[in-house]
């Protein structure tokens, strides 16, 4: 359908997934903070890494949108991932806006960057009426971040490849978004 674009901000690159991203993007899922923000698994092995790396890759091919990797633009540094994601489930919400970064570069604004230029994709160019976040209840940051960009919750959901705990479900409409940002907290 679509190769993944190059995107830039004010301080990132959003640019495809390569290979030689596997170790940095494995040593930020192994880090304390992210395994418990995400609820990463014990035993998140390199092959996990990789087979992560290559669906969130793959859904640009299969769907013409998928996740970025995020590079610091003065350092070149890979920093996390971030961008569209989509499931086939019938229990998914839609497209979703999401992003995991290294707790190094937490608080910087760095994933509400990156998050926001892929909501202007998610609409722009993807052409969807609504994007979506899912995001676990004690997830305060992350649900800080879908604040700013405008999302609101939406519903709560148990998933079926994740029974032990409901998701919040958070919305951002197409009428919401071209109405504006939301005031800053």
């Amino acid at each position: 359908m679509s190769a993944c674009p190059t995107l830039t901000t004010e301080r990132l690159t959003l640019r495809p997934l390569r290979a030689d991203d596997l170790e940095p993007f494995f040593a930020i899922m192994s880090t304390g903070p992210v395994r418990a923000a995400l609820h990463v698994r014990d035993g998140y092995s390199r092959g996990d890494a990789w087979g992560t790396l290559t669906s969130l890759a793959g859904l640009w091919e299969l769907r013409g949108l998928g996740q970025w990797a995020i590079e610091e633009r003065a350092t070149g540094r890979f920093v996390g991932r971030a961008g569209l994601y989509w499931r086939v489930e019938p229990e998914w919400p839609g497209v979703e806006v999401g992003w995991m970064l290294d707790p190094d570069v937490w608080g910087l604004g760095y994933a509400t960057e990156a998050a926001s230029r892929a909501v202007r994709y998610g609409f722009d160019e993807v052409g969807v009426d609504a994007l979506y976040s899912v995001i676990l209840p004690e997830n305060t940051r992350s649900q800080a971040v879908a604040r700013r960009l405008g999302f609101e919750p939406f519903d709560e959901r148990v998933l079926p490849w994740f029974p032990s705990q409901p998701h919040v479900i958070w919305c951002l409409e197409r009428a919401t978004w071209e109405a504006g940002p939301p005031p800053v907290d």
